[in-house]
C-alpha cells in the first residue's frame, strides 16, 4: 500500500479543505491534472455541467451501478420465469390443448417485463444510494462563492484528509492556478 493511499482522520469540526475557483472548464481540468500530478488524491471538481475527463482526473474510476442493474434485471427475469413455471408445473398443473406443462415460450413476456421492472427499480434505488442521496448538507456549501457554481463558475476542492495536504503549501499551490482565489471550506453545519 502506497503512502498516497493512507488517509488522515477527517476533522469533524475544523477545515474540510481548500477550494479554488476557475472561469472555464478547461482551466478546472488543467488544475485537477496538476493537482493529481502533485500527489493530491482526495479532491473533487464542481461545475454547472459535466466536464469530459474530470471524473477520471479526480480519481473516479469504478462504477458499481451497471453491475447492480444487471443483477437486478437477472434476478427479476429469473423470478418471473420461476413464478410462472412453479404455477404451471408444480402448484396448479392443467393440460390445456395438449401442450406441455413447461411451455416456456408463453413465459417470455412476463419474464422480460419483470426483468425490466427489477432492473429499473435497482437503477433508481442504487443510484440514489451510491450518490448518497438525499444529501441536504455538504461542507462545500460553506464556501463563500460556491453559489456561483450553478451560474458558470468552476471549483476544485482539495480535502484536508488528503495525505499530501498542508494548509499553507496547498493554498499556495491552488492560488497559483486559480483565477479568483482560494477559499477555506469549514466542516460545520450552519
Amino acid at each position: 500500500m502506497g503512502v498516497d493511499r493512507l488517509k488522515k482522520k477527517p476533522d469533524k469540526t475544523g477545515l474540510y479543505g481548500l477550494m479554488a475557483e476557475f472561469n472555464s472548464p478547461e482551466s478546472l481540468l488543467e488544475a485537477a491534472k496538476q493537482a493529481r500530478d502533485a500527489g493530491y488524491r482526495r479532491m473533487d471538481g464542481y461545475s454547472p455541467f459535466p466536464v469530459e475527463g474530470l471524473a477520471q482526473v479526480v480519481g473516479f474510476r469504478f462504477n458499481l451501478l451497471p453491475w447492480l442493474v444487471l443483477a437486478g434485471g437477472v434476478f427479476g427475469a429469473c423470478g418471473g420465469f420461476f413464478m410462472q413455471w412453479f404455477a404451471s408445473v408444480v402448484s396448479y398443473p392443467i393440460d390445456v390443448g395438449g401442450r406441455p406443462l413447461n411451455s416456456w415460450p408463453s413465459f417470455v413476456p412476463v419474464t422480460f417485463e419483470l426483468g425490466v421492472l427489477f432492473a429499473s427499480l435497482t437503477a433508481l434505488i442504487g443510484m440514489a444510494t451510491l450518490c448518497g442521496l438525499p444529501r441536504p448538507y455538504h461542507p462545500v456549501f460553506n464556501a463563500p462563492e460556491f453559489s456561483l457554481e450553478t451560474r458558470g463558475r468552476f471549483f476544485l476542492c482539495i480535502q484536508a484528509d488528503d495525505s499530501c495536504f498542508d494548509p499553507q503549501k496547498t493554498r499556495q499551490f491552488l492560488a497559483g492556478m486559480s483565477e479568483h482565489g482560494v477559499a477555506e471550506v469549514e466542516n460545520w453545519q450552519r
